[in-house]
Protein backbone atom coordinates (compact mmCIF):
# COMPACT_ATOMS: atom_id res chain seq x y z
CA UNK A 1 0.00 0.00 0.00
CA UNK A 2 1.14 3.56 -0.67
CA UNK A 3 1.94 6.10 1.76
CA UNK A 4 0.37 9.58 2.17
CA UNK A 5 3.58 11.32 0.83
CA UNK A 6 3.36 8.74 -2.47
CA UNK A 7 0.05 9.87 -3.07
CA UNK A 8 0.77 13.30 -2.24
CA UNK A 9 4.08 13.80 -4.70
CA UNK A 10 1.47 12.02 -6.92
CA UNK A 11 -1.20 14.37 -6.74
CA UNK A 12 1.13 17.28 -5.98
CA UNK A 13 3.86 17.06 -7.86
CA UNK A 14 6.76 19.85 -7.15
CA UNK A 15 9.90 20.47 -8.99
CA UNK A 16 13.08 21.61 -8.24
CA UNK A 17 13.64 25.02 -8.30
CA UNK A 18 16.06 26.11 -10.86
CA UNK A 19 16.73 29.66 -11.64
CA UNK A 20 18.58 32.47 -9.74
CA UNK A 21 18.37 31.37 -6.81
CA UNK A 22 16.60 34.22 -4.18
CA UNK A 23 13.68 33.71 -1.78
CA UNK A 24 11.20 35.45 -3.28
CA UNK A 25 12.17 33.66 -6.60
CA UNK A 26 11.66 29.91 -5.17
CA UNK A 27 8.55 31.25 -3.09
CA UNK A 28 7.07 32.83 -6.51
CA UNK A 29 7.83 29.12 -8.53
CA UNK A 30 6.48 27.30 -5.73
CA UNK A 31 3.09 30.00 -6.24
CA UNK A 32 3.29 29.28 -9.84
CA UNK A 33 3.48 25.19 -9.53
CA UNK A 34 0.62 25.78 -7.41
CA UNK A 35 -1.56 27.49 -10.33
CA UNK A 36 -0.50 25.11 -12.76
CA UNK A 37 -1.47 22.62 -10.94
CA UNK A 38 -4.96 24.21 -10.09
CA UNK A 39 -6.00 25.55 -13.28
CA UNK A 40 -5.08 21.67 -14.68
CA UNK A 41 -7.66 20.52 -12.16
CA UNK A 42 -10.29 23.16 -13.43
CA UNK A 43 -9.48 22.35 -16.95
CA UNK A 44 -10.08 18.76 -16.66
CA UNK A 45 -13.39 19.02 -14.39
CA UNK A 46 -14.87 21.25 -17.09
CA UNK A 47 -13.89 18.87 -20.02
CA UNK A 48 -15.93 16.39 -17.73
CA UNK A 49 -18.60 18.18 -17.71
CA UNK A 50 -18.38 18.66 -13.81
CA UNK A 51 -18.14 22.38 -13.98
CA UNK A 52 -19.72 24.76 -16.42
CA UNK A 53 -17.43 27.10 -18.85
CA UNK A 54 -18.10 30.49 -17.21
CA UNK A 55 -17.50 28.73 -14.01
CA UNK A 56 -14.23 27.29 -14.83
CA UNK A 57 -13.05 30.71 -16.20
CA UNK A 58 -13.97 32.38 -13.13
CA UNK A 59 -12.14 29.87 -11.10
CA UNK A 60 -9.25 30.43 -13.22
CA UNK A 61 -9.09 34.33 -13.26
CA UNK A 62 -9.28 34.32 -9.66
CA UNK A 63 -6.35 31.81 -9.48
CA UNK A 64 -4.73 34.84 -12.17
CA UNK A 65 -5.27 37.31 -9.74
CA UNK A 66 -3.78 35.93 -7.15
CA UNK A 67 -0.71 34.64 -8.62
CA UNK A 68 -0.52 38.35 -10.17
CA UNK A 69 -0.74 40.09 -7.16
CA UNK A 70 1.99 37.48 -5.52
CA UNK A 71 4.60 38.60 -8.27
CA UNK A 72 3.67 42.32 -7.43
CA UNK A 73 4.02 41.91 -3.52
CA UNK A 74 7.98 39.56 -4.36
CA UNK A 75 8.50 42.33 -6.76
CA UNK A 76 9.27 39.59 -9.39
CA UNK A 77 10.35 41.31 -12.46
CA UNK A 78 11.44 44.86 -10.76
CA UNK A 79 15.04 45.99 -12.28
CA UNK A 80 15.33 46.32 -8.56
CA UNK A 81 19.41 46.99 -9.96
CA UNK A 82 18.80 49.60 -11.73
CA UNK A 83 16.91 51.48 -8.76
CA UNK A 84 20.04 51.14 -6.84
CA UNK A 85 22.48 52.65 -9.48
CA UNK A 86 19.89 55.32 -9.48
CA UNK A 87 20.20 56.31 -5.92
CA UNK A 88 24.15 55.97 -6.32
CA UNK A 89 24.06 58.32 -9.21
CA UNK A 90 22.19 60.82 -7.01
CA UNK A 91 24.74 60.66 -4.44
CA UNK A 92 27.40 61.52 -6.83
CA UNK A 93 25.71 64.56 -8.03
CA UNK A 94 24.92 65.85 -4.30
CA UNK A 95 29.21 65.32 -3.82
CA UNK A 96 30.26 67.83 -6.69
Amino acid sequence: MASNQDKDNFFYPHYPYRGEVKPENVLFNANLQEFAQEVSYICNLETAGKIKPEQAYLKIKNLWTKLRLSKDELKIGDNLFNQEFDDDNEDDDDET
